[in-house]
């Protein structure tokens, strides 16, 4: 049984992609994913799935989202091994004292290292930025929206990326650990 973490790209954030997270796990379930577990409000499941590979699951999530939710957005999957890595790779843990004000956002393909390379040569000040072989890792002392690093990585990066904060990926690691079906 493999363990996988789905992160649903904009779901629940302001008033648009409004889905209730029991209905969301629902639709997993009838998927045939079991122990399923979603966390906080803003798109973010574990679940485990037997034979099914991290692109054919997010493919088959995207389109029962359309199908029988009327929400399309473009989700991500991780296995727990991935989430690991990404846990382990995070150069910026040190440096931040705040890890809501961390971020890590996906990367997808070789054309995002690039883009994040080049923004990882600039001065940013009081914030970081740094490239892992997953993710790229983002400190904003001053918050997410008032930063220029953030900013400029999601407008580099643009729908091929979804990004969360350190205590949830924190929590979500966690919730990888409890459960008996790691691969």
């Amino acid at each position: 049984m493999n363990r996988y973490i789905a992160l649903l790209r904009g779901i629940n954030v302001g008033r648009a992609k409004r889905i209730a997270m029991a209905d969301l796990c629902r639709m997993f379930d009838e998927l045939g994913y079991t122990s399923v577990k979603s966390v906080l409000n803003s798109g973010n499941v574990v679940f485990d799935a037997g034979g099914v590979g991290a692109t054919d699951a997010a493919g088959a999530i995207e389109e029962a989202l359309v199908l029988r939710l009327g929400v399309g957005a473009k989700v991500f999957v991780l296995d727990s091994q991935e989430l690991a890595g990404i846990v382990a790779d995070n150069p910026l843990a040190s440096l931040a004292t705040d890890p809501a004000r961390l971020y890590a956002f996906l990367l997808s393909d070789e054309a995002q290292r690039a883009v994040v390379e080049d923004l990882c040569a600039r001065e940013w000040g009081a914030e970081s930025l740094a490239l892992g072989r997953r993710a790229a890792y983002v400190w904003c002392p001053e918050g997410m929206l008032d930063s220029a690093a953030a900013t400029a990585l999601g407008k580099g990066l643009g729908d091929g990326t979804t990004s969360r904060n350190w205590n949830t990926i924190m929590r979500l690691h966690k919730l990888c650990g409890d459960g008996a079906c790691l691969p």
